[in-house]
């Protein structure tokens, strides 16, 4: 195919690994093949075929067919070029919105709307950064480490969702944040030295916001609740909260009063043992001197 005297090869679905919808995911299904129908709709409108469509947006047949049948999650460049060919005038664009929110898995949107929604988020983590804390670098090598492994697309994917719920830090008004951190997971350098450096400043300027709380427990800190796994509180505006903990009700999210409050006094113990924030900013300078 020549563009401008320059070959130019279509994307097929061999370059595009990691964009299948999730049969699982009714609402995802539902937006993908909207999506899929307005392009063909509007495709056939202008009378174009289908392999001069994906010549003129750098797309085989075979995937223009797929996205249009609701089998392949587009790229959002995909509908802005299908916008451009096809003159739709940014009705097709404007649908990127709720594609972007697709290509998040399932689990990672339903987390990303209860913490939009928290008025009150409270985490304590023994094995890894938490995810609102992570740097894009720090997420991607940590993506990367998982077996089986990912493919480079379905890593990118995962970090763009991982960093798209950090979006919480940007919300007015401000939710109250508290984040307890074990000591171990601030001294594991992932991702390498430089990226484990950009890790421990974005902890730092985290920590210095007014509306967060973040505090380090010491490896040399007594037993306490949360040796078992991570815990997570969240608060709402109605006075409704909803909490998880890897060592209770099976792991599960719940939002029963007992067991809300069961989990309540283990974060707050847990956060009583752990230094103050004050001294914890401190030792993470220390851990950034000692790099």
């Amino acid at each position: 195919m020549s563009v401008d005297g320059e070959v130019r090869r279509l994307k097929s679905e061999a370059d595009e690994p990691g964009w299948e919808v999730d049969p699982d995911d009714d609402w995802g299904v539902a937006v993908v093949a909207t999506v899929g129908r307005q392009l063909r709709l509007r495709r056939e409108s202008v009378g174009m075929r289908a392999a001069e469509f994906g010549d003129a947006v750098g797309y085989g047949e075979d995937m223009v067919y797929k996205i249009e049948g609701g089998k392949r999650i587009p790229r959002l460049d995909y509908l802005d070029k299908a916008d451009e060919v096809l003159g739709a005038g940014g009705l097709l664009a404007a649908m990127k919105e709720d594609v972007k929110k697709v290509r998040y898995p399932k689990k990672v949107r339903e987390l990303a709307k209860l913490e939009a929604q928290a008025v009150e988020i409270g985490v304590y983590e023994s094995i890894s950064i938490n995810g609102l804390l992570q740097t894009p670098e720090h997420a991607r090598a940590l993506f990367e480490s998982w077996q089986p492994a990912y493919s480079p697309e379905e890593v990118e994917r995962l970090v763009a969702a991982r960093v798209g719920r950090q979006s919480v830090f940007e919300r007015s008004p401000a939710p109250a944040l508290s984040f307890v951190q074990e000591e171990a997971t601030l001294r594991r350098p992932v991702g390498g030295t430089m990226v484990w450096r950009q890790q421990l400043e974005w902890l730092l300027e985290v920590g210095r916001l007014r509306n967060v709380t973040l505090q380090v427990m010491p490896t040399s800190s007594d037993a306490h609740p949360g040796l078992n796994g991570r815990i997570e509180m969240l608060k709402f505006e109605d006075g409704t909260a909803t909490g998880r903990s890897d060592s209770a009700f099976n792991g599960r999210p719940t939002s029963d009063p007992k067991q809300i409050r069961i989990l309540e006094l283990r974060y707050g113990t847990i956060r009583a043992q752990a230094l103050p924030p004050r001294e914890s900013l401190a030792f993470i300078e220390h851990l950034l001197g000692e790099t």
